[in-house]
């Protein structure tokens, strides 16, 4: 019987949203296995400089970094495309993009609350689109996209951020079944709440999850040739019952 392809396997691991906590957690556990050379691309070089030297003290030998504006549409396929070059090719993209933006339902910061359409929805599914689009050219590969338990069923707590995420993760679910014949495997990650730079300021709530944890169901994901993962494991079958609940009884829960 043949073996499944384990896309954990690819030396070349090309990060968008280089300075990610999570991105940089997947990189390390990577990095367990075999070793890596890493390109990560963000808009902070400070915090790029930071995740980079992590990397290398994690052993990762060739760390390279450079910029990235998620809201820069018309430079995106350049910029992956320069990404790829230097690289000498990808074979895995970590897409870790996204902005949390304000908590609630109907936002008070309007503008805060069209960043985070804009960064989640719009940036992200650009990269998305470019970077899928580069691995087929390339012949094949993996790309990883960071979603959220949020995407599958957005609450009045996180209507704009849950909406955003939905609209990705759909996004990513739908252009994994156009390539796969192409030869690129796309993996979705849906993690619970996780504390994070991006979360510090956020009481943690129930199944929340640590950064190992997600990069560990990456892993065990890219390996097997899934195509989404939850972490922890249990919130698939939380969040798979949370969307039979009636409309008018899930309002009533207050989430």
């Amino acid at each position: 019987m043949t073996r499944p392809v384990s896309y954990a396997s690819g030396r070349r691991v090309l990060v968008l949203g280089g300075s990610s906590d999570l991105a940089v957690a997947i990189v390390e556990e990577l990095q367990k296995r075999a070793p890596r050379e890493v390109m990560l691309l963000g808009r902070d070089p400070q915090r790029l400089e930071q995740a980079a030297g992590e990397l290398r003290s994690a052993g990762c030998e060739r760390v390279l970094t450079g910029m990235l504006d998620a809201l820069d549409l018309d430079g995106h396929e350049q910029e992956i495309a320069h990404a790829f070059e230097r690289l000498g090719g990808a074979d895995l993209v970590i897409l870790a993009v996204g902005v949390l933006g304000e908590r609630g339902g109907l936002p008070r910061d309007m503008a805060g609350a069209m960043e985070v359409l804009s960064v989640n929805v719009l940036g992200c599914g650009s990269l998305l689109l470019h970077s899928a689009e580069r691995l087929r050219e390339q012949g094949g590969g993996a790309l990883v996209v960071l979603s959220s338990v949020a995407a599958e069923r957005p609450r009045r707590s996180n209507a704009v951020y849950g909406a955003s995420k939905a609209g990705l993760d759909a996004l990513a679910q739908g252009i994994g079944d156009a390539v796969r014949e192409d030869g690129v495997h796309v993996l979705v990650a849906r993690p619970g709440f996780v504390p994070t730079k991006m979360t510090r300021d956020l009481r943690p709530v129930a199944l929340a999850t640590t950064p190992q944890t997600v990069a560990r169901a990456v892993l065990d994901g890219l390996e097997k040739g899934t195509h989404t993962v939850w972490a922890p494991r249990v919130l698939r079958w939380v969040m798979g019952a949370v969307r039979l609940v009636p409309r008018p009884i899930f309002r009533r829960l207050n989430l």
